[in-house]
């Protein structure tokens, strides 16, 4: 079977965790945390990084950070993970929904400002499977009604917008290192930004809000977020190679999209002029003519050793939002016929060309066999 993702973890990584372990520094508190907060953040162009121990982590202390409040409002696609909507709701707030643009899966900015109301708080931007949200429309807006823009980066590590690097550009951002991600740390995220306020708000909310002058004094309520320096050390190795792995998936990325676009009845990811997408995976989007669904596409590949992903369930249609009374009669129908018509192909970092041929072979030959049945 080949699998939908793995890490590549050939480098330095063994040695500096068996550093960890002869040392005995395996907490939070570290040398290795400090280290690839400051590389990372160095690297995307932040001023400063606070590591914590997930993504959806580094979401919540975004939002803490900007201070979501209850009755707060913050604007975000139908179309991502549900961490997005969690994050704001942990404070009271609700996620306020948009459709997505056909071509990218990214947020669709000619949405949002009919959706601004006098409680919006912030706009997030999620920059989908690899390829940069159109962010300027999206900053103009947050000037104009004075918003915060925070930026889910996790599938961007490394892509460029107008040849800035995601994750420096809204006033906050969010990372995954997820083992599925560009580089890795097991679990792990980090927050950046380059307002200090944001920073240190952030960075007490990771650590129970322990207050600088008073250890066990407590003002506000926190959380335990904190990355252990195994961890870090993992991101520490991995950062090393972040520009190679980017290379290799953008190879890859032109490899899958060559071969794809010569078959019917499927769409891929379009890269922007505007952008440098890293291909964080590399999907695809069955249209009607395919005569397949998405879920049918998986069960046949998996019969021939392709392992799959479909895409998210748009928020509007979670069950769990959908019991508290939330977005009953609204349509978001770019995203919903994404959750029904795509899935992602294997993408791991060590894919080889010859892998690639195997599954764009597969896909062919299903859609083949779905299109005689249609």
């Amino acid at each position: 079977m080949l699998p939908v993702s793995q890490p590549l973890l050939n480098g330095d990584e063994k040695e500096l965790l068996l550093e960890c372990v002869e040392t005995g520094w395996i907490s939070s508190d570290g040398p290795y945390v400090n280290e690839f907060e400051e590389r990372f953040s160095a690297y995307i162009g932040a001023e400063y990084g606070i590591a914590v121990a997930n993504g959806t982590a580094a979401l919540e202390a975004a939002m803490f950070a900007i201070e979501i409040e209850p009755g707060d409002e913050v604007i975000m696609p139908s179309f991502t993970i549900i961490s997005c909507a969690v994050a704001v709701m942990r404070f009271g707030g609700k996620p306020i929904l948009v459709d997505i643009e056909p071509d990218t899966w990214n947020i669709d900015v000619e949405q949002i400002e009919a959706k601004i109301t006098s409680r919006t708080k912030a706009i997030m931007a999620v920059h989908m499977y690899g390829h940069p949200c159109d962010l300027d429309p999206i900053l103009e807006l947050a000037k104009r009604y004075g918003l915060m823009v925070v930026e889910d980066a996790s599938q961007v590590h490394g892509a460029l917008y107008k040849n800035i690097k995601c994750g420096s550009i809204g006033h906050i951002s969010t990372f995954s290192f997820y083992a599925n991600k560009l580089i890795t740390t097991g679990e792990g995220g980090m927050v950046l930004t380059s307002d200090k306020n944001l920073a240190e708000r952030a960075m007490s909310y990771r650590n129970l809000c322990f207050r600088k002058e008073r250890r066990f004094y407590h003002t506000e309520i926190g959380n335990n977020l904190r990355m252990t320096n195994m961890q870090a050390a993992l991101g520490v190795a991995q950062l090393r190679r972040l520009d190679e792995f980017v290379e290799i998936k953008r190879v890859n990325g032109v490899r899958y999209l060559d071969r794809l676009n010569r078959l019917a009845g499927i769409k891929a990811q379009i890269e922007k002029p505007w952008a440098r997408m890293v291909y964080w995976m590399y999907c695809l989007e069955l249209d009607a003519s395919s005569g397949l669904s998405a879920e049918e596409m998986m069960a046949a590949l998996a019969k021939r050793g392709v392992g799959t992903r479909p895409f998210f369930l748009g928020l509007h249609e979670q069950p769990i939002l959908l019991k508290k009374g939330w977005y009953q009669g609204e349509a978001f129908p770019i995203s919903e016929r994404a959750a029904r018509q795509g899935l992602y192909l294997p993408s791991s970092l060590n894919l080889k060309e010859s892998d690639i041929d195997y599954v764009v072979e597969q896909v062919s030959e299903i859609l083949e066999i779905g299109m005689l049945r249609k």
